[in-house]
């Protein structure tokens, strides 16, 4: 016999791990939708947006949508434009280097005290999400979709896990994307605003004792 019978002593495990709080959003909240509607960076192929923040009682979920559109560009540049600004292409993303590629779109977030957390940095670190608890802040992708619709426009929408909440008070959120032609660009965010709505996240099943 070439293949050995498959071991049948030991049932297999289905239970799937809860993920640690600076992975993901907690498994048994809603999270409570914050409404921002913000244009972040705009240029002639691309617009960076901020429609609304999810947020729940440990971190909170920023949903970006990229917008492309083709333009006075040739059918490959503009393949390379619309897939590198999704979130498949920054998580296949290189490491190693001194300077984050031109084609690399680049996202991050940074407090009033000088802490700071980036996609870059996420890609750098390559964090186990079993690992030691990180220092914090931390902010990881969560990839939710990405095509092309009526011809000469890409869409990505994803999201971006900032882990823990946000100080009580005025923050930056940080886009830059030299390849889409974005410099370096910030915003305000509201973190007062985000923490009140921390404490709307309902548990999806809020008799249970969880």
């Amino acid at each position: 016999m070439f293949f050995d019978p498959v071991p049948t002593e030991q049932e297999p495990s289905f239970d799937r791990p809860e993920l640690p709080p600076w992975s993901a959003p907690p498994s048994v909240e809603a999270g409570a939708v914050l409404a921002v509607e913000r244009v972040v960076a705009r240029s002639p192929n691309v617009v960076v947006l901020l429609p609304a923040i999810r947020v729940f009682s440990t971190g909170c979920m920023l949903e970006v949508e990229v917008v492309s559109r083709q333009g006075d560009l040739s059918a490959q540049d503009w393949w390379y434009l619309h897939m590198g600004g999704s979130p498949f292409a920054q998580a296949a993303g290189p490491r190693g280097a001194d300077q984050p590629p031109d084609s690399l779109l680049r996202l991050g977030v940074r407090f009033a005290d000088g802490a700071k957390a980036t996609t870059v940095e996420q890609l750098r670190n390559r964090m186990s999400p079993f690992g030691e608890p990180p220092a914090g802040p931390t902010l990881a992708w969560s990839p939710v979709g990405s095509g092309m619709r009526g011809g000469e426009f890409g869409f990505s929408d994803f999201g971006l896990w900032l882990w823990p909440l946000p100080p009580a008070e005025t923050f930056e959120f940080a886009v830059e994307w030299p390849l889409g032609g974005i410099e370096l660009t910030i915003v305000e965010l509201d973190g007062a605003a985000i923490v009140s709505a921390a404490g709307r996240s309902a548990h999806y099943w809020p008799d249970d004792d969880l």
